[in-house]
């Protein structure tokens, strides 16, 4: 089974205990993550959250919205202008 079919497959439950895993570094059982295992289980968290998730739950999501409603920045990935004021 390839890896998107794989979090095709996913059930939601699953998906929880692999989240649940990479957050704590460590399997149900007790036993550690190797830092394979961490890797390609944060891919699938993200990639399921990708796929079947709105965009305010995912993973990593952070609520850019200001009290008023407005946003912070247009695209929070574009390079703003820094203004450097001068006492000249």
């Amino acid at each position: 089974m390839n890896f998107k079919k794989m979090i095709e497959a996913m059930t939601p439950e699953v998906y929880q205990s692999l989240k649940r895993a990479v957050e704590l570094g460590k399997w149900p059982n007790g036993e550690r993550l190797t830092e394979e295992q961490r890797e390609t289980s944060l891919r699938a968290v993200i990639a399921y959250d990708e796929t079947k998730l709105p965009a305010h739950e995912r993973t990593g999501f952070i609520d850019r919205t200001k009290k008023d409603g407005s946003q912070h920045g247009s695209d929070p990935l574009e390079p703003q202008v820094l203004k450097i004021l001068n006492d000249n």
